[in-house]
């Protein structure tokens, strides 16, 4: 814990306004007071976080343009978008571009947005993912400076997803970041959301994002997560979402690797005609540890949540699917729909799964399920009779294991490169240019 205080002593003592400091170390000593999990709690059971304890890492004050611009030209999506985007957490207006925002569309970086409109800035920060969440939130909130603020006005369509970019490349030391994403939509909005986390293998960083979304009255927000930290990487995120009438948040959650990555989801259906649809897909392989923790709260009747996560795993990789939807008293007439299907190519790979249901109401339609195994032998055995290579069937085999989550990509080059990693990563490659 000493090179967290030492970090955050320094980060917090030019710190100006007094409620934002008072919180910060409200919020490290939360931090210090619960430390990092140990596998006798529960929700971290098959996340071993002992090796992220024992790292030293630093805040950085500058960011590699030079690497990161590589990088971003290399294997950063191609879109028409309003981006900001962040290296090593340092705000990189550089490589930004947020183009002409309508009238009533804010996007800012969070560090703009507490120097200019602090009270309203921080009203939004907490409000959902306080201190008392979990270890990582409060870490997160303690370290309080950098991400991004979006606001969408009342009747607002906005046509150009928002993309933020989060690149790690490496440094003379472990660096670490801690974004918060701050995003308020309006009534009757529609906008698309893209965060794409993207790192060099050889990068050793640490980041720990939260993100809190409140979806007004008949809102509608899709979510783009795309995650790819790199090999040397950790990635800790928290997503929570509270949604009112007839809000609608879909998102769709690419986990594609790095060393350790865990992600929690939560959506509050807190007003009658709320939906929520989860569509994601855990890619792993080397050693890769992929976790995703999902909760889905029903406090409102006629509230429908959907959830499906598939898990690709290679060599020695582990994954961890935890999906929890609570149906609370008085809840009537909701449907709640969870499946997780797992598929291993390696007799080492691991996935642990544990949907739950937890039902507190008597007029409801809720069903979960869960599978794990290995490639067909009889369609293996179909395709390679019609003059496929054994390789080749295998790779398209799982390539369409993995399309039933896939295909819901509406975003082009997003879906292009989510296909092009799988099957470029299998141990069966699939060149899809030949088919």
């Amino acid at each position: 814990m000493n090179q967290y205080a030492e970090a955050f002593k320094a980060f917090n003592q030019d710190a100006e306004n007094g409620w934002l400091k008072s919180q910060r170390i409200a919020a490290f000593a939360r931090f210090e007071h619960l430390g990092f999990p140990i596998s006798g709690v529960e929700a971290w059971k098959y996340t071993n976080t002992k090796a992220l304890a024992k790292r030293n890492f630093v805040l950085p004050q500058t960011a590699d343009l030079d690497a990161a611009k590589k990088l971003l030209d290399q294997a950063g999506l191609k879109l028409k978008a309003h981006q900001l985007v962040f290296v090593n957490g340092v705000y990189a207006p550089e490589l930004s571009d947020l183009g002409e925002l309508p009238g009533a569309l804010v996007v800012e970086p969070l560090s703009e947005a507490l120097d200019k409109e602090l009270e309203l800035t921080c009203g939004m920060m907490g409000r959902l993912a306080g201190i008392d969440c979990d270890v990582f939130t409060a870490l997160n909130f303690a370290f309080a400076g950098e991400g991004a603020v979006i606001r969408v006005g009342n009747n607002q369509i906005i046509e150009d997803p928002i993309s933020l970019v989060h690149l790690s490349t490496e440094a003379d030391q472990p660096t670490m970041s801690h974004p918060r994403i701050l995003v308020a939509a309006g009534a009757n909005s529609q906008i698309k959301l893209v965060e794409h986390f993207l790192g060099e293998d050889t990068a050793n960083h640490f980041t720990n994002r939260v993100a809190e979304i409140v979806l007004e009255r008949n809102a509608q927000l899709t979510h783009y997560l795309l995650e790819v930290p790199g090999e040397q990487s950790w990635l800790i995120g928290r997503t929570h979402v509270e949604q009112k009438r007839d809000s609608r948040y879909t998102c769709h959650h690419m986990n594609l690797g790095g060393k350790l990555v865990r992600d929690d989801l939560v959506c509050d259906l807190n007003g009658t005609g709320a939906e929520s649809d989860f569509s994601g897909l855990l890619f792993g392989r080397n050693k890769h540890h992929l976790d995703i923790h999902s909760l889905v709260n029903h406090h409102a009747p006629t509230t429908y949540s959907r959830e499906n996560y598939k898990a690709i795993l290679n060599d020695k990789a582990r994954g961890v699917f935890n999906g929890k939807v609570i149906v609370k008293k008085d809840s009537q007439q909701i449907v709640a729909e969870q499946s997780n299907a797992n598929l291993l190519l390696s007799d080492q790979a691991e996935i642990d799964t544990k949907p739950e249901l937890e039902i507190y109401a008597d007029d409801v339609k809720c069903s979960h399920g869960a599978t794990t195994g290995q490639l067909d032998e009889t369609a293996l055995f179909y395709l390679k009779s019609r003059g496929l290579s054994d390789e080749l069937a295998k790779g398209l085999l799982t390539l369409a294991f993995a399309n039933e989550v896939v295909d819901k990509i509406d975003i082009q080059p997003i879906y292009q490169q989510v296909e092009t990693t799988v099957a470029g990563h299998l141990p069966h490659q699939v060149d899809l240019e030949e088919l």
